[in-house]
């Protein structure tokens, strides 16, 4: 077979604009999920547990009488966790472990510093009091989602962490379970969609109103996120997966078709560009992606997706690579070249960065340590990976003296009256010579 995909030479007159429109993506919902979303979401402002339980009748077909029974005690969590085979079990605490120690080193802390005046001028660091945690449920269910985004929440210090994970047709994914049972979480209900997403922004008679809400969903939980932002805090809204590889031509082509596999198998607007400046390794590369993909059991989303949105690219050289990558701002850079840190210097916009040709993707996505939640849509031009600090605020602290409070006094004065504010500029002169 040959497998579709588009092949790009940067020497090409018309090269930026043809990788522009392969980059190009509408993150806006469809009409008909906004209009859903926004009447789901009023009416659980409205009627709170009423509401959630008639959609989670609708959507889920659980039947529930109260949202006591949409709860789950701890008891069924140490259960799922004590149902796991043993491998199971050793993978999710090791991955767990690994994920606490790397998040631990991200703790901010407060800090103060003293002026000769007097003066002290700091920082308070506090963790948010309570968090809300979305995990997928049914089939796509993820429990290296609830370690990573559970974990720096809990080392941050958060009081209460709540999950909301949809069980449709009372379907339950152990694993997913198992990792709240490890990481901490404080109480699990089995709701889901936009009207979980309410219940956590706004509050019902059941679940308490949360500071911020993290984790993924399905276009109608991006949406509804979209929208109470402002009322509560947000990760992200985070678009289709990518995977951006760099290559010099050496290294095994079939593990870079696997790793375009990788992230192509998501869903058809997953994205996977390989960047090389050999070109009979990209002819090697397509070749193996010709030869793998009848064997994959996702070989049609994942030949969907490289049609729709992947690339193999032919560059003049290694520095022009990191060029595209920056432009490119990709949510995974992995980079398989035979001296990959002589990069890490050149590169400026990436979620993540993967080294060698043994630090594949996908070992970042469950147990490296690093958080899997990373930018995406080229936001990682401006955000950075979910970590301690997302659930950690800071406040500032002014502790002027007297003496300080003269100098300071006459500038703030000078510059209130420049801005026409007059009771502030008299505000800061009534402090001198007092």
């Amino acid at each position: 077979m040959n497998t579709a995909i588009s092949r790009l030479d940067s020497d090409a007159p018309d090269f930026l604009k043809t990788l522009d429109r392969l980059l190009a993506f509408d993150a806006s919902a469809d009409e008909a999920i906004e209009t859903a979303v926004a009447g789901i979401l009023r009416d659980v402002r409205a009627r709170g547990d009423a509401a959630v339980l008639d959609c989670t009748r609708r959507f889920d077909r659980l039947d529930a009488g109260s949202m006591v029974e949409l709860e789950l005690p701890r008891s069924v969590l140490d259960e799922a966790y004590a149902s796991l085979t043993d491998v199971q079990r050793g993978a999710l605490v090791d991955a767990a472990e690994r994920v606490r120690l790397y998040h631990e080193r991200q703790r901010l802390t407060s800090w103060e510093y003293t002026e000769a005046d007097g003066t002290r001028l700091g920082q308070k660091v506090t963790p948010l009091d309570r968090v809300g945690l979305y995990v997928p449920g049914g089939r796509a269910s993820y429990p290296s989602s609830v370690l990573m985004n559970a974990i720096p929440a809990k080392v941050a210090g958060v009081s209460e962490l709540i999950m909301v994970v949809p069980t449709p047709g009372g379907e339950r994914n152990p694993l997913v379970l198992a990792a709240a049972a490890i990481t901490g979480v404080d109480r699990v209900f089995t709701i889901g969609g936009a009207q979980a997403v309410g219940a956590l922004a706004y509050g019902t008679q059941t679940i308490p109103q949360v500071d911020k809400i993290v984790g993924p969903g399905n276009a109608y939980v991006a949406s509804a996120k979209r929208r109470v932002f402002g009322t509560v805090g947000i990760d992200m809204v985070a678009g289709p997966s990518e995977v951006l590889v760099i290559s010099d031509g050496h290294g095994n082509p079939d593990w870079v078709a696997m790793d375009l596999f990788a992230q192509a198998e998501h869903d058809e607007l997953a994205q996977s560009i390989l960047l090389c400046t050999d070109a009979v390794f990209l002819d090697r590369v397509h070749s193996a992606i010709d030869r793998l993909l009848p064997g994959m059991p996702r070989r049609d989303t994942i030949a969907a997706s490289l049609a729709n949105r992947g690339a193999l690219i032919k560059v003049r050289d290694l520095g022009e690579a990191c060029d595209i990558a920056n432009r490119i701002a990709p949510e995974h850079l992995e980079i398989c070249t035979e001296d990959p840190r002589a990069l890490v210097d050149r590169i400026r916009h990436a979620g993540a960065m993967f080294l060698g040709h043994y630090s594949v993707e996908a070992l970042g996505d469950y147990c490296a340590g690093p958080n899997h939640v990373l930018p995406t849509m080229r936001s990682a031009r401006f955000s950075s990976p979910l970590g301690v600090y997302d659930f950690q605020k800071r406040t500032s602290i002014l502790d002027i003296s007297s003496e300080g409070a003269q100098t300071l006094g006459r500038i703030a004065s000078v510059l209130a009256h420049g801005e026409g504010l007059q009771a502030h500029a008299m505000s800061a002169e009534f402090r001198i010579g007092e």
